[in-house]
């Protein structure tokens, strides 16, 4: 795994938002060309759709395939189907009602309402995942894993100081009593997370400087979850200059961010 960890910072949220959705629409083509399709990972909360807003946004959106595109989500709230409140409706409202997806390669979590207990409901998923493994494993080869950074350093629904964060055998969990609502929730296991080949962490507002700073500094990741992230190739923190406030310059990106040798370094 690589060690590489970066904070590319970008001043406000609309550049980052921009800058993330340029790079994404850069990287796609190329794993597309490669491989024959390209596998995304989603996130919810005001960054993660903003980056979508901006993809859809964009003049370059339609140079990707998005046929060849799969959809998973990093974690989902326990909530009716179509609650806007759940991270697939934001996503599907965001961008993927807008470009031409495989309704077979998204692949959304159970509903509350869909007749299915919460435990099920994570059972289902590892299923999915299992049945979509690549070489007989238990999840698929994702190439790029979208994240947020919570103001306590969770990822996905991984929270700190919560059995969540340590479960190494599953690849899915169930989450009760979530410190922040609602309650129950979905989530991938750090282990699927971090098996992909490229983490993106997109970070924003000064409520988020702290869990950065000791996220980058090399916290224990049961007290920032955040901290263990560690993407096969790649982790990356993209952040606005609030977010930034409280990382070591040592640790932030000295200023290059895109350039067309980037676009295929990591293949």
């Amino acid at each position: 795994m690589s060690n590489e960890r970066r904070a590319i910072v970008h001043s406000t949220k609309p550049e980052l938002a921009k800058a993330v959705a340029k790079r994404f629409l850069s990287k796609v083509p190329h794993i597309i060309a490669e491989f024959d399709e390209a596998t995304v990972v989603l996130t919810g909360g005001t960054m993660g759709q903003a980056v979508l807003e901006a993809i859809n946004g964009s003049p370059k959106r339609d140079a990707v395939d998005w046929s060849l595109v799969n959809f998973w989500w990093g974690d989902e709230r326990w909530l009716p189907a179509g609650d806007p409140e759940r991270n697939d409706v934001q996503a599907r409202k965001a961008l993927l009602d807008h470009v031409s997806v495989d309704a077979a390669r998204v692949h959304p979590y159970a509903a509350s309402d869909a007749g299915v207990s919460l435990d099920d409901a994570a059972e289902a998923y590892s299923q999915e995942l299992a049945n979509h493994a690549a070489r007989s494993g238990k999840y698929p080869n994702f190439d790029i894993v979208f994240l947020g950074v919570g103001p306590d350093g969770h990822i996905a629904s991984l929270f700190p100081e919560r059995e969540g964060i340590r479960e190494t055998e599953r690849t899915v969990i169930a989450v009760r009593n979530s410190p922040k609502p609602p309650n129950e929730r979905l989530s991938l296991t750090l282990r699927v997370i971090n098996s992909s080949v490229r983490i993106w962490a997109v970070v924003a507002g000064s409520d988020k400087a702290s869990a950065l700073g000791l996220t980058l500094a090399g916290a224990s990741y049961n007290e920032v979850p955040a901290a263990g992230l560690e993407g096969r190739r790649k982790t990356l923190f993209f952040v606005d200059s609030d977010a930034a406030a409280q990382v070591p310059d040592s640790l932030i990106d000295p200023g290059e961010f895109w350039t067309s040798a980037d676009s295929t370094d990591e293949h």
